[in-house]
C-alpha cells in the first residue's frame, strides 16, 4: 500500500514547470533592470558639472550634459543579461576614447583674424587620456548587485 507522501505527483517539484520559467524570467529581467538603472545613475553622478578637462583617470566632466543625457541601459534577452552604455553619438568615438584613451581628431573653427571674416577650420591629431565612467561605475555597483536578486522569485 502506497503512503501518501509517495503518491504525490512528483513532477510538480521540478524546477522547469512553465510557472517556474516564468517566474525566474520575470525575476532575472527585473533584477537586471534594477542593476543596469543603478550603474547607469552612477555613471551620471560620476561625471561634474565643471568647465576644463577632468584630470586622467577621474571621470569625464559633463560640460553640457550630452554625455550623461545619452547613457541608457537595455535589458537583452538573448543573452540574458543588461547593456548599459552611451548610445547616439554620430559618426563619434568620443564615449570610447574617453573610457579608454586613444587617439582622435579634434576640430576648431575660428575667425580669420584678418579683414576677410571667413571661417577657417583646423584640425589636429591629439592623444586623449582615460578618464574611465562606465567601469567605475560597474565596479562601485557590484557589492549591490545580489541585493536586487535576494527574494526575486516569488510563487503566484
Amino acid at each position: 500500500m502506497a503512503t501518501p507522501l509517495a503518491s504525490m505527483k512528483v513532477k510538480t517539484l521540478f524546477f522547469d514547470r512553465p510557472k517556474v520559467k516564468r517566474a525566474v524570467d520575470r525575476a532575472q529581467r527585473r533584477a537586471l533592470s534594477k542593476a543596469g538603472a543603478f550603474i547607469r545613475q552612477r555613471a551620471r553622478t560620476s561625471m561634474r558639472k565643471r568647465k576644463g578637462s577632468a584630470p586622467p583617470g577621474q571621470p569625464p566632466y559633463a560640460h553640457e550634459g550630452s554625455l550623461r543625457r545619452l547613457l541608457f541601459f537595455a535589458y537583452d534577452p538573448a543573452s540574458g543579461s543588461v547593456v548599459v552604455g552611451p548610445v547616439g553619438f554620430r559618426n563619434s568615438d568620443a564615449p570610447n576614447t574617453l573610457e579608454f584613451g586613444g587617439r582622435a581628431t579634434v576640430t576648431r573653427r575660428r575667425r580669420r583674424p584678418r579683414n576677410d571674416g571667413k571661417r577657417v577650420i583646423e584640425s589636429r591629431r591629439v592623444r586623449i587620456e582615460a578618464r574611465p565612467y562606465m567601469g567605475p561605475a560597474l565596479r562601485k555597483e557590484l557589492p549591490n548587485i545580489p541585493k536586487a536578486w535576494s527574494n526575486s522569485v516569488r510563487g503566484g
